[in-house]
Formats: C-alpha cells, sequence, structure tokens
C-alpha cells in the first residue's frame, strides 16, 4: 500500500483554489493592495478550506517584524507570571504574534544574558514582570529601541505599566465584611516595607478607621497562625471579620483559629488576597478572596505591545486595574448578598 504523502499547502494551491493571480492571492491573505471584498472573502474562504497555513517567515519579512516578543520574569515560581504570560498568549496568538518565557530569578547575569539573547532574535518587543512594584527590575531596559511593557512591574514615568490596584482590592474585602455584618475588622498583612502591604493597609484604615491597629508580619501561614494567637492573649473581645494581606496568612490565621475552636465563619469571618487557588480552595473552609485578576494583567500589556509594535499611541504610566471578590465559605452570607461593586483609581 502506497503511503499516505502530507503536504504543507501553498499560496499557490490557494491561488489556484480560488482561480485568482498569485499576488491577488498573497494581497488578500495579507490585507494589502487593491482587492475588492468579495474576492477576498473568497480568498480567505478558500485558504481555511484547504487548510492553509502562511509561512511565518515570509511573514515576517513582509512585516518587517519577527512576530515573537520576549517576557523577562524575575518571578522564581511563576505564581504570578504564568497567568500573566497566559493572558498575555491568549491576545497574541490571534495576530501570529510567539513569546519566549525567560526566568531571571533575580540574578542580574542571567538577566543580561536572556536579554541579548532575545535581542539577537530581533524579537519586536519585551513584556517584564516582577514579583513585587517596589524592587527595580533585574536589568534595565529604559535604552531599548524596541517596545517595552510592564506588567506588575512599575516601570520608568515614560513607559506603559500595569499592576494591580491593591487599595481596590483591599476597599472590597472590607466591603464583603462589612456586608456580611462585621463591625470589628482586624487587618493581619506582610512587611511593612512591602508597597503593597502599605496601599492595602492604607485603604483599610480609611474604610475602617485611621487609628486601627495594623499587624505587619511576614507573608507566611506561621505568621498567620502566630497573629492569632497574639490576638487572643491580648484582647479581650475577639474581631468579628478578619482581613488578611494574602491567602498564605489567611490559611495560618484559619488553622490558629481552629485550633482554639473558634468557628469560622460562625463566629469570625475571614478573608485573603491573592486567589492563589492551591491554597484558597484547600483551606477549611475555602477562603473568600480576592482575586488581583492577573490574566486581565497580561491582556493588556498584550494589547499595549501590539499596539506599540504598529505605533499606535499607548497611555503611558503605572495603570491600575481593578480586582475582584471571590466568594467562598469562609465569610458568612446573608440571603441578600449581592454583588460588591467598587470602581478602581483608574
Amino acid at each position: 500500500m502506497k503511503p499516505i504523502q502530507h503536504r504543507r499547502c501553498t499560496l499557490r494551491d490557494v491561488a489556484k483554489a480560488a482561480d485568482v493571480s498569485l499576488s491577488t492571492a498573497s494581497n488578500a491573505l495579507n490585507g494589502v493592495g487593491r482587492v475588492n471584498a468579495e474576492t477576498r472573502e473568497r480568498v480567505l474562504r478558500v485558504a481555511t478550506e484547504i487548510g492553509f497555513r502562511p509561512n511565518a517567515l515570509a511573514r515576517s519579512l513582509l512585516s518587517r517584524r519577527s512576530l515573537t516578543i520576549g517576557i523577562i520574569t524575575d518571578d522564581t515560581y511563576g505564581r504570578l507570571t504564568l497567568p500573566i504570560s497566559s493572558g498575555v498568549s491568549e491576545i497574541l496568538v490571534d495576530h501570529g504574534v510567539s513569546a519566549f518565557l525567560c526566568a531571571t530569578s533575580g540574578d542580574k547575569r542571567l538577566a543580561e544574558l536572556h536579554l541579548q539573547a532575545l535581542l539577537d532574535k530581533q524579537v519586536d518587543g519585551i513584556i517584564l514582570t516582577a514579583t513585587r512594584l517596589d524592587v527595580d527590575p533585574p536589568i534595565d531596559l529604559t535604552a531599548l529601541n524596541i517596545p517595552v511593557v510592564y506588567a506588575f512591574a512599575a516601570g520608568p514615568p515614560h513607559s506603559t505599566s500595569f499592576v494591580p490596584d491593591d487599595a481596590h482590592g483591599a476597599m472590597l474585602a472590607i466591603a464583603c465584611l462589612e456586608e456580611a455584618g462585621c463591625r470589628d475588622i482586624l487587618h493581619i498583612t506582610g512587611p511593612e516595607t512591602w508597597l503593597a502591604a502599605r496601599h492595602r493597609a492604607a485603604a483599610y484604615r480609611a474604610r475602617c478607621r485611621p487609628a486601627s491597629p495594623v499587624m505587619f508580619g511576614e507573608w507566611s501561614e506561621e505568621w498567620g497562625h502566630a497573629a492569632i494567637e497574639q490576638v487572643l492573649a491580648t484582647r479581650e473581645k475577639l474581631p468579628d471579620g478578619i482581613f488578611c494581606g494574602s491567602d498564605e496568612i489567611a490559611r495560618g490565621a484559619l488553622d490558629g483559629l481552629r485550633d482554639h475552636g473558634i468557628s469560622v465563619p460562625d463566629d469570625v469571618s475571614v478573608v485573603g488576597f491573592d486567589n492563589w487557588e492551591v491554597v484558597s480552595r484547600q483551606t477549611r473552609p475555602p477562603l473568600t478572596t480576592i482575586d488581583m485578576e492577573l490574566k486581565e494583567i497580561g491582556h493588556r500589556a498584550g494589547l499595549a505591545m501590539l499596539q506599540l509594535t504598529r505605533n499606535e499611541p499607548v497611555d503611558k504610566g503605572i495603570i491600575r486595574l481593578p480586582c475582584s471578590l471571590v466568594r467562598r465559605e469562609s465569610v458568612a452570607r446573608r440571603p441578600d448578598d449581592g454583588p460588591i461593586l467598587l470602581r478602581s483609581r483608574d
């Protein structure tokens, strides 16, 4: 039996099937030249029917672009970068653009090597992501002659940066607890040296009262557990609501409350921050938390990169994107609970 031969469909095949010249088929597929709408539609339909896929190299030569971008990150574990990169890719793939993901682990030398490799590949632009907003990136990208977009990282003033609105997320958390009937709300969070922790704490104080104490500590379960021990040892009255600055802190707090026979959410309602699902879904009870919408940050960064590579205008500065509330079982719910709507600052 003669083996089946698999051959890639060519532009010539499209032209023949659509009964047009080679140049007309090329112009129709690339959206250039003078091709009437009926012919363009027929060529596109035929190309789809016969399984024609444009040659990436030919397209890049035609557009004078490599149709690739680089993503540089210092996120060792990918907890932040992977959903951001997924959002970027979802935008780029429909435009035939691919992304190279390069992890630096905060190593400046490794970052330089990755950057040089990306430049050697003639990428059309670079998206830089980080793990916090108040630390300089491991590499300076300001002198590059290709577009640079920052996602979950704050670039220089003339650049475009997309970050979560931490204050908006904190307001959502407090509003959720208040609507559950909580009136004495405690805030347990990470190190005060972190900008995100300070933004969330400031929003908490603004929503509750300026003198409200904030328990700063570490981004860890151990700190969440220790904070509960401190609260029970120093306060006469247990708070009826606890807003934690991260899901890890919240899981530690839930364990500490359970160790003392305190029921969540019957005695205390708890809200976390991050919606890190490997934590928030596995807590007992499952954790109501704030989602930073990392994939949407990726979407916006990808769209901005496409616009920049086409020489289209893009807003500059730090663009704060709204968070969302994910309801689970750690907050007492009233029958009339509805959606919590708070506008982001941008």
